[in-house]
């Protein structure tokens, strides 16, 4: 069955912490070593039993994906018209509800915690820890960024054809790919015409784009998933470290009271005009 099969991660020192407090939960991150590797944070109020970026999470939306980015850069050319790169494209997609291939992250703990809390009363929510090597942080300009992200303009039959298995040259023989470096070379004409196969079965960390206030107020960032890659491996074969925090739902409304006393709030996460009214009204 071709696809993605989405199961619970193989951890590398598999760990949780239950968290009661932004005391409790500081005290959790500062404890955690970070031996060399970059840690990044998501929060979501409820947990999910797989992480995976949207477009994944339906077959419908993975089978369409070429088909939902055309459409919505179609209805709305006006709307991209600072969007340098297929990247760019996707981040604001992915802003306005389109599923994509790209997973929110934060560098910011105090961030993911004020999602792990911000809805969902009744249901325990959670904060997910990842680490990953420098080798696979990268910024927006990264050639293997654009390699990735324009897997998204591919049919699913060429994406079914892509096989990183095979040796480099064979690889790059390949007709799917070749119409990869064709859309690669439409915002990179200098890119090499030779893709590694490993990246295209790889997670890598996209810094956020600093052009966007709301990427600064959260200090924003993206898992950006390759093609037909289980998310417990990175394109070096390594286990992606991860660590979960559980946030109870008893105690959401007292974390928000004690994140709001850092001044981490609806205000400050969401930077709008509407937010600061709505934030002041529930003062």
């Amino acid at each position: 069955m071709w696809g993605i099969l989405w199961s619970m991660p193989r951890l590398t020192n598999p760990k949780s912490s239950v968290i009661d407090s932004v005391h409790s939960f500081i005290s959790a991150v500062l404890t955690d070593p970070v031996n060399g590797v970059e840690p990044f944070f998501r929060g979501t109020s409820q947990i999910f039993p797989n992480t995976a970026p949207s477009v994944f999470r339906e077959d419908k939306w993975r089978d369409s994906e070429k088909d939902l980015f055309n459409s919505l850069l179609a209805a709305h050319p006006g709307s991209f018209i600072d969007d340098t790169t297929t990247l760019d494209k996707l981040v604001r997609m992915q802003h306005h509800g389109l599923p994509t291939r790209l997973l929110d992250i934060t560098s910011n703990p105090l961030m993911g915690l004020f999602f792990a809390s911000n809805s969902h009363p009744k249901k325990n929510g959670e904060v997910t820890r990842f680490e990953f090597r420098g080798v696979d942080v990268k910024y927006p300009d990264s050639d293997r960024a654009a390699v990735m992200a324009n897997l998204s303009r591919l049919t699913v039959n060429q994406r079914r054809d892509l096989d990183p298995t095979l040796e480099k040259e064979d690889f790059n023989a390949l007709p799917a790919v070749k119409k990869l470096l064709h859309f690669i070379r439409q915002e990179k004409p200098y890119f090499e015409p030779l893709i590694n196969p490993k990246h295209i079965k790889s997670i890598m960390v996209i810094r956020g784009k600093q052009n966007n206030p709301r990427i600064i107020a959260q200090s924003g960032a993206f898992l950006l998933f390759g093609e037909g890659i289980e998310f417990e491996n990175s394109s070096k074969g390594r286990d992606l470290r991860k660590r979960t925090y559980i946030i109870q739902a008893d105690a959401k409304e007292r974390i928000l009271r004690e994140l709001d006393q850092l001044n981490v709030n609806a205000r400050t996460v969401f930077p709008s005009l509407e937010s600061s009214a709505a934030y002041l009204k529930s003062r």
